[in-house]
């Protein structure tokens, strides 16, 4: 697994860990930490979660080898 697949997988899962927070206490961390879901550095954290998202999805096209 690459470095750009490994940091994409990291970012996923806090994606995935903000969403499940969203779900179960409607609490947004992300929206928490940076003053608001529409700042510019909320909106960029959630662009990077996106783009993680499109680059994970190359592990299911492409099978990881072992080293």
């Amino acid at each position: 697994m690459s470095a750009l697949q490994k940091t994409a997988l990291v970012l996923t899962l806090i994606g995935a860990l903000n969403w499940g927070m969203i779900g179960l206490f409607g609490f947004d961390l992300v929206a928490f930490i940076f003053g608001g879901a529409t700042t510019f550095l909320a909106r960029t954290v959630y662009s990077l979660v996106g783009v993680a998202a499109i680059v994970n999805l190359t592990l299911l096209a492409y099978p990881v080898k072992d080293m």
